[in-house]
């Protein structure tokens, strides 16, 4: 009685928005081939992953991985069902996401000055006036908008980080015009009891499907924020095949969650995300190859078991 009473309050399918081909690699000192990260794309592809972020818009002298976004886009084999999306800081972004044809952008502010000024060499302020000519002609363009709030948990400079300054700022994006706000613990020092209390202040201002989760496993507490997460009635997680990433800008953050570890959770406890796990766990094993070291997904390193009964 009790696992029903557990199951009642899940939902019944959950949305993965896979991070790795951008926020996965661009954490990578050595280049990674171009030719290769369109290899990663198709294998995650392949798994049934709908919804991608492929690369970063943004210019090269700060992030050198991400050079080659376009050409990674003129390159994948276009799949209908498929969500395809760019990160875009701003107006030049834009016209290279729309070049590049995706299906969506992505804005992104940090709810910390200092991890802000660090990330995009802008103030919040600066960083939320330069969206102007992003959001608003972007969705003109057909394009949908997403947007990030990172170290809304914890901040790698300045600390603890007041919640309601993420809430604002997740608040000031729906209303430029983006469709879902995805939270972000940018270093990984969440816990389930502080995670709620994030969730509860912002699910009273914002519908849940405009809220998604974007967690690192740094002290290795993302499954736990997850569940707390999926009892809120949040949908959409970001995660990464094999846990690849981190943040440039943030010291000590590890790897994004690891897809693979989401999604046995998930389909253990009976929420379909349509996704092939044993071709999710051959993603990762393309993902490890491609960096040429080993990485740190639970599910990745230990195989993939039956979980049927």
């Amino acid at each position: 009685m009790e696992d029903m009473a557990i199951a009642s309050k899940l939902p019944t399918r959950v949305s993965v928005y896979e991070v790795s081909p951008r926020d996965g690699l661009q954490n990578e000192s050595a280049q990674v081939a171009t030719h290769a990260k369109v290899r990663l794309i198709d294998a995650l592809l392949d798994a049934g992953i709908a919804r991608i972020e492929v690369g970063s818009f943004v210019a090269q002298k700060w992030v050198p991985q991400m050079a080659d976004a376009d050409e990674v886009c003129r390159m994948i084999d276009r799949r209908p069902g498929v969500t395809y999306a760019g990160l875009c800081p701003n107006a030049r972004g834009l016209d290279r996401a729309l070049a590049a044809k995706v299906d969506e952008i992505a804005v992104f502010v940090s709810a910390s000055e200092t991890h802000n000024a660090k990330n995009i060499n802008k103030t919040i302020a600066q960083t939320l006036k330069a969206f102007e000519p992003v959001i608003g002609p972007a969705v003109e363009q057909g394009l949908k908008v997403r947007g990030y709030v990172s170290t809304m948990w914890g901040c790698p400079y300045e600390g603890d980080v007041d919640p309601s300054r993420g809430l604002e700022l997740a608040k000031h994006l729906i209303g430029a015009g983006c469709y879902q706000v995805s939270l972000g613990d940018t270093i990984g020092v969440g816990t389930p009891v502080q995670t709620q209390r994030i969730l509860d202040l912002c699910a009273a201002d914002l519908p849940l499907e405009q809220i998604a989760l974007h967690l690192h496993d740094t002290r290795g507490t993302a499954l736990a924020n997850v569940l707390i997460g999926l009892q809120g009635g949040i949908t959409t997680f970001d995660a990464s095949v094999a846990g690849l990433g981190g943040c440039p800008y943030a010291p000590g953050a590890a790897g994004n969650l690891a897809t693979e570890d989401l999604v046995y959770t998930l389909h253990g406890m009976g929420i379909e995300t349509g996704i092939d796990l044993e071709k999710l766990w051959q993603a990762g094993q393309v993902a490890e190859a491609i960096v040429g070291r080993e990485l740190p997904g639970k599910v990745h390193r230990a195989g993939v078991r039956s979980l049927e009964k």
